[in-house]
């Protein structure tokens, strides 16, 4: 519930809105410019330590103070979306830019809480869990939005989402949080995590990991285009198969990762995602022809990212320290994010220097090449955690 609480209102700005905008003759380059709305995903860390040092609201328990306060603030800024006109660019910029900061606050207050709560078995179903919220998060806010909005117009369609984002503070009774004062512990920062070497290799993990999907993300709709497929074709790939593959992917990694382990789980997903690049760049070079082999490659490719988040997400879980786990995990969610944005930007030009099976190429080697490096590091990990390697140290 705390996950849809952020992704329906994240959702209703960036998959709902910009359609309505256009369809009111709003410039492409206009609907371009409110994707800055969505930077503080991306920044969220450099606030993460001042959310866990602080309780906005004493007298609850350390998480719940922050999360009540930006729940009920963005649930004011979709209200707050009724009263003007979407052609209202200025104002649609700043309630959207006052949302984005607020349900990132609340996500750093929710992965902390999701941190402590979840026993290392638990972790695997509940970043499912939290997939399947992002996925259930487009249907709702952006699908069911699009919908209200054809039937009720804007006034409406922003109230009634505006109720739907306060429906999950219902749950803030269930959360289990100790109200009292906090105790002494070492002061959250930036600098205790990349103090801890384990943490640092995730990290490096992590960046290499992603860096090849951004390059084929950004240019895969364009390329779908120019290799003729039409454009309801893309709009299902991209829309309703992406919320559908999103739920199944999640449970499926789930029950990867707590069958095969989550290095297990990210080398078979790396080892699938290279070969769905290497189909793009067959296809793009000639050596493949037809539709079909692009567009179920390009389903596959959806399938992979909800399943590697919960492996990713798993993965981070594990090193991220009790003292400040909201930091740490917004820490190394924001940099995996941070990498696949720059692999998007960097696409475009990489495509018009080399070609479609130039840029595709290289994404299959970049992607190889970290899987090989987290099969390794999964390797390393297992042999140093392994019992007699322990009983070594310990000696």
């Amino acid at each position: 519930m705390l996950y849809l609480a952020q992704g329906i209102p994240s959702y209703v700005m960036v998959a709902a809105i910009p359609p309505i905008l256009r369809e009111s003759g709003i410039s492409r380059s206009s609907i371009g410019m409110l994707s800055l709305i969505m930077l503080p995903l991306a920044l969220k860390f450099l606030w993460a330590p001042l959310v866990e040092r602080f309780r906005p609201l004493p007298v609850m328990g350390p998480r719940r103070a922050w999360i009540l306060p930006t729940q009920a603030g963005t649930a004011a800024c979709i209200f707050a979306l009724a009263l003007i006109s979407p052609t209202d660019i200025t104002a649609l910029f700043i309630i959207g830019m006052a949302l984005s900061i607020l349900t990132s606050t609340q996500d750093i207050a929710t992965d902390g809480y999701a941190v402590l709560t979840l026993r290392e078995g638990e972790r695997a179903t509940g970043n499912a869990i939290q997939g399947g919220a992002v996925a259930a998060s487009v249907l709702i806010g952006g699908t069911m939005g699009l919908v209200l909005y054809h039937r009720i117009g804007w006034q409406a369609t922003m109230t009634v989402m505006g109720y739907v984002t306060m429906l999950p503070m219902l749950i803030l009774p269930l959360m289990h949080e100790d109200r009292t004062a906090p105790t002494a512990r070492p002061r959250p920062r930036l600098a205790a995590f990349f103090a801890r070497p384990e943490a640092v290799h995730v990290l490096i993990l992590a960046l290499f990991y992603r860096a090849s999907e951004g390059l084929v993300k950004a240019m895969e709709g364009a390329y779908l285009v120019d290799a003729g497929m039409p454009l309801d074709w893309i709009g299902y790939l991209s829309g309703a198969a992406a919320a559908t593959v999103g739920l199944g992917g999640s449970a499926l990694a789930a029950a990867s990762v707590m069958r095969r382990g989550t290095y297990g789980t990210l080398v078979l997903l790396g080892s699938l995602r290279s070969l769905c690049f290497a189909i793009f760049a067959l296809h793009a070079a000639g050596v493949l022809g037809g539709l079909y082999p692009i567009g179920a490659a390009a389903v596959l490719q959806t399938l992979i990212r909800y399943m590697e988040i919960v492996a990713l997400y798993s993965l981070f879980m594990q090193v991220c320290s009790s003292d400040q786990p909201g930091t740490d995990f917004t820490l190394l969610a924001c940099a995996q994010m941070i990498v696949y944005q720059f692999g998007g930007m960097a696409s475009g030009f990489i495509a018009e220097t080399v070609g479609y099976s130039g840029l595709f190429a290289l994404a299959t080697l970049i992607s190889m090449a970290a899987t090989w490096a987290t099969q390794r590091h999964g390797r390393r990990r297992t042999v140093a955690t392994s019992p007699s390697r322990r009983n070594e140290r310990s000696w």
